[in-house]
């Protein structure tokens, strides 16, 4: 009787723990499609988020070759008027004792009576466009040809040469920030004199192109000299 009791048990027993293992895998093949589709999303999701990502890659890099492009294009077309311009204009120049800037400065009247002197600028082997300063205020200017010669007369007082030189003459080529135009497109440079107090007398500049490309006058610039 009592073996036939501890056998009822012993079944009993391993009824209960099979029905516990029963709900144990069910609960485990759940948790486990659970997490399988929690995976599955989270891949979609990260396919998404770089497939996004990736395109916004291309987006950026069509965007930047785009923007090479055209600033290529911008470039060369810059660089083909530069050329145009330089073709036209670097053989031009003008004739002796002419004013390009007689919009803005007037002409050059002459003074020949007790009371004047003169300055007499002569070029060596450049074109020099020269302007004369009294109080900071340009009142004589004219275009030397190269291997020429030129005098400026004024009543006697104390005015400072400015020399402006180079080759090829713009007369569109804005100087001072487009204040005023005409200007050299090659080889330029700007020198400049001490201010000279002139009585009764003529001043002489001899414009010596050094083999450093620089007239034997102190540097310049177009602000100053224009």
């Amino acid at each position: 009787m009592k073996t036939k009791l501890l056998s009822l048990s012993f079944l009993a027993l391993l009824f209960l723990t099979s029905c516990e293992s029963e709900q144990t895998r069910k609960e485990r093949e759940a948790r486990e499609e659970k997490e399988r589709i929690e995976l599955e999303q989270r891949q979609k999701e990260e396919e998404k988020a770089e497939a996004i990502r990736l395109e916004q890659v291309r987006i950026e890099k069509e965007k930047q070759a785009e923007a090479e492009r055209i600033e290529r294009e911008a470039q060369l077309e810059k660089e083909r008027k530069e050329q145009e311009i330089y073709d036209r204009y670097i053989s031009n120049t003008l004739r002796t004792g002419s004013t390009p800037y007689s919009k803005y400065y007037g002409g050059n009247s002459s003074c020949s009576d007790y009371g004047c002197s003169q300055i007499k600028v002569r070029t060596s082997n450049s074109d020099v466009l020269v302007t004369i300063k009294k109080n900071d205020k340009v009142v004589r200017h004219a275009f030397i040809q190269a291997g020429d010669s030129y005098a400026f007369s004024f009543p006697n007082g104390t005015y400072q040469a400015f020399f402006y030189y180079g080759k090829g003459w713009n007369p569109e080529k804005e100087m001072k920030g487009g204040e005023i135009k005409g200007g050299f497109i090659s080889e330029e440079h700007f020198g400049k004199d001490d201010p000279q107090n002139l009585f009764n007398n003529e001043l002489v500049y001899e414009l010596i192109l050094q083999q450093n490309g620089n007239f034997s006058t102190r540097p310049s610039n177009p602000e100053e000299a224009l």
